[in-house]
């Protein structure tokens, strides 16, 4: 194990993945609260202070066990989710849509974001790797949480999505998954399902949505 390119691996993506699930968190408390649900509000949830948001098994532990297990071949963790009673949304079934969409629109905005300072440093003549490298973790980093929460399976974004969008009673099977969603969807993942047929298509047509987007700046610096 290479500790110099850990750390340097580390220190690179640090600052990517912390507004990455911030901002990600923040925006569910956020739309919740528009819709008329105070619940993250008041328990201090919607907020960019990222030590409100990190959970110490899946935010640190996990990523970290990982890494070392799989030389860095697989990484996953997660934040503490944000608290949504879904009961005191003015619409529950409508609403929802659009709390569970507001996480990943928050990764999907960030991701143009980074890709903005990446053209803006490269047409400045700044070509300092470190900082480059940044830029281009930024846009994985929020790409790769933008494309996997909207995978359709309850607890993740797309399945409250999905639930919100079927007819009640196809709702009400798919929401019966939630309690045992997360050990089904990291089976998924242990066995390659979700990386070959979710992630690398979502993946690829989200990155070919920020070339058209960021052409035009592309233009502009050359």
């Amino acid at each position: 194990m290479d500790i110099a390119n850990l750390i340097q691996t580390v220190l690179i993506y640090a600052i990517p993945v912390l507004f990455a699930i911030t901002v990600h968190e923040a925006a569910h408390g956020y739309v919740a609260r528009h819709f008329g649900d105070n619940t993250a509000y008041a328990l201090g949830r919607v907020t960019l202070n990222p030590l409100k948001h990190i959970d110490p098994m899946g935010t640190i532990l996990m990523p970290l066990m990982l890494y070392f297990a799989t030389s860095g071949a697989f990484l996953f963790g997660y934040a503490k989710p944000v608290p949504v009673q879904f009961g005191n949304l003015r619409n529950p079934k409508r609403d929802m849509v659009w709390v569970a969409l507001a996480g990943p629109g928050a990764n999907l905005i960030q991701a143009v974001i980074w890709g903005v300072l990446l053209y803006v440093l490269v047409g400045t003549g700044m070509t300092e790797p470190f900082f480059v490298k940044m830029c281009q973790g930024g846009m994985l980093v929020n790409v790769v949480m933008f494309a996997f929460n909207l995978f359709p399976l309850p607890p993740l974004d797309g399945g409250r999505i999905l639930v919100g969008l079927l007819p009640y009673k196809q709702a009400e099977l798919v929401s019966r998954i939630e309690p045992y969603g997360f050990f089904i969807v990291m089976g998924l993942v242990l066995a390659g399902i979700v990386s070959k047929l979710w992630l690398q298509p979502v993946m690829a047509l989200t990155f070919g949505l920020l070339d058209v987007v960021l052409t035009p700046l592309a233009w502009l610096v050359r």
